[in-house]
């Protein structure tokens, strides 16, 4: 009954991103991250400090500056999010990985680790650093609610953090001098993939925070175990992929323990109630 205009239009920018992402890092080959994902929060900083400007967004100066500094290591959590996910996006060849890394469920990871035809250790280590600082960044914010900063708040300052880090790990790492080199620098399908991927990171998460704003935690959570179902349905067919039996089992296993989180978390809130 809820699922209505905003919430399509969530599902389709969360579809939308990931496989833009995926087709960057993974199909045109552009192994470098700092470089992508600098130009990603470039972008969206720049499009949510005009957002702000212009009144489509409430974002307060005075809680910006007094986090400042607090927010420093919830910035860095969230750059090592975005790095090693990046990483492992471009390594792994199981289009859908970063959908079962959402999860977090390590039995279901290691069985499908054990029994990946393409496996890439590499891959998978980036995998687990993604999902660690995930893990580390929500108890973060747990920890900092006395800060009061809205959602959109922490984003603009972790998108301009990042900027700042990713800039300088690009030097450090060879990764300016390298992606130089890229042999589809100057094509026109990697340049409009980056444009399109930035943008859709931004609107994401815009359509995020307006989503949130008019369902209930149940219905959200709902929404998006629905979202990631079928993103990970229809990278099957998009995206050139390997399929086992023991593989298809762990992704069902996954999406039965989000569901079960879901149905917890509604449970929980009836008792409340």
């Amino acid at each position: 009954m809820w699922f209505k205009g905003p919430e399509l239009g969530f599902c389709f920018l969360f579809i939308a991103s990931c496989f833009t992402n995926k087709y960057v890092l993974s199909q045109l080959k552009f192994t470098y991250p700092t470089i992508f994902q600098g130009w990603q929060t470039l972008v969206g900083s720049l499009l949510l400090l005009t957002a702000w400007k212009l009144g489509r967004v409430e974002i307060r100066k005075n809680a910006l500056w007094s986090a400042k500094v607090s927010w420093i290591p919830g910035a860095l959590l969230f750059v090592g999010n975005i790095y090693a996910g990046s990483r492992a996006l471009s390594k792994l060849k199981l289009s859908w990985l970063k959908f079962l890394g959402m999860f977090m469920f390590p039995l279901s990871a290691v069985i499908l680790a054990y029994n990946d035809s393409q496996f890439d250790p590499g891959g998978y280590i980036w995998a687990m650093i993604h999902s660690l600082c995930v893990g580390i960044y929500k108890v973060f914010q747990k920890l900092t609610k006395s800060y009061s900063l809205t959602e959109l708040e922490e984003q603009f300052l972790n998108y301009l953090y990042s900027v700042l880090t990713l800039i300088l790990l690009a030097q450090l790492s060879g990764d300016v001098y390298g992606a130089l080199e890229f042999p589809f620098l100057n094509a026109y399908r990697f340049r409009s993939s980056c444009c399109a991927s930035a943008i859709l990171g931004v609107s994401l998460k815009l359509a995020s925070v307006n989503v949130k704003s008019n369902l209930s935690s149940e219905q959200y959570g709902t929404l998006r175990l629905v979202t990631k179902v079928l993103t990970a349905c229809l990278s099957l067919v998009v995206f050139e992929t390997l399929l086992s039996v023991t593989t298809s089992c762990c992704l069902i296993l996954c999406a039965v323990g989000e569901a079960l989180i879901v149905y917890a978390e509604r449970n929980g809130a009836e008792i409340k109630g």
